[in-house]
């Protein structure tokens, strides 16, 4: 094979690669990211240090990458029959199984590589993470709000923040990732509603078919939910004004969302879906603002 042809193969296999870790989709991490960052910014009250940014960064765009490669031979059977997910490279046969398993574990190792860089309590806390980005595939055949345990998978970093700045995890932490469990039941029932008509179908669980009608009141009810318990939480740090101002922009944009997934259609649910990482970067940036400016 000329070096051409051997490039051009490698750039086609570079290709897949990146859809299947959805590189040019980067809504997904920026979901993990910004409650992660907030966290530990709390944690260090204020900035953390360009180590611990760096590990929490490329850690949380690793191991969310890991966790498609992961999703996606899991749900391979499935996602043939969902119109937005059926030409996902595993399910099309572009990338095999293996192959992908071999991607999602290379990256897992690089993640874990950057935790082995903070302390053991850290440490012993990527375990239980990875365990639970492991399950969370499974759990949408056998659990009625598979959701609950993706919000588990997707709060873990916040945890990890807390532990890795101080060597364990006080209340506090514990009540930022439960809040943050109210913001991933919002979004990911949004994006269960895209698929609803389809995962009826296939006898796939989400929250969105188990909510039934309740699914719009339930979600911005969660979206409360989670700005209540941060707002709450944070009152004690006496963030300054740049805070509240943020919450109050996340609770419009909440608020925005109302009008996106009303009617339920697929694509206003899929828009307020996509747009929930602005309002991750809306309350992060308060966080990050108020702790400089208080």
């Amino acid at each position: 094979m000329a070096q051409g042809e051997v490039k051009a193969v490698w750039q086609r296999k570079l290709a897949l690669y990146l859809d299947l870790i959805r590189w040019n989709r980067p809504a997904g991490w920026l979901l993990l990211l910004w409650p992660t960052l907030g966290a530990l910014w709390v944690a260090a009250g204020g900035f953390p240090g360009w180590h611990l940014l760096a590990v929490f960064v490329l850690g949380t765009i690793l191991m969310r990458s890991a966790g498609c490669c992961i999703n996606d031979v899991a749900d391979r059977d499935f996602d043939r029959h969902v119109k937005r997910t059926a030409q996902r490279p595993v399910t099309s046969g572009a990338i095999s199984n293996r192959e992908a398993l071999a991607v999602g574990a290379v990256l897992a190792l690089l993640a874990f590589a950057l935790v082995l860089t903070t302390n053991a309590t850290t440490i012993g806390m990527s375990f239980a993470a990875l365990a639970i980005t492991l399950a969370y595939p499974y759990a949408k055949r056998f659990v009625a709000m598979p959701q609950a345990v993706l919000g588990l998978a997707f709060g873990m970093g916040m945890p990890m923040a807390f532990a890795a700045v101080l060597g364990e995890v006080p209340a506090l932490g514990w009540v930022l990732m439960l809040g943050n469990l109210f913001w991933v039941l919002a979004y990911d029932t949004e994006y269960a509603m895209v698929d609803r008509d389809d995962d009826l179908k296939i006898g796939m669980k989400t929250s969105a078919i188990t909510l039934g009608r309740w699914d719009v009141p339930v979600v911005m009810l969660c979206y409360l939910l989670f700005i209540s318990f941060w707002t709450l939480a944070l009152i004690p740090y006496a963030l300054t004004a740049i805070f509240y101002l943020a919450i109050g922009l996340a609770f419009a944009q909440a608020l925005w969302h109302y009008q996106l997934i009303k009617s339920r259609s697929r694509e206003g649910c899929f828009k307020a879906f996509r747009l929930n990482h602005w309002l991750g970067l809306t309350v992060f940036a308060g966080i990050a603002l108020g702790f400089a400016f208080r």
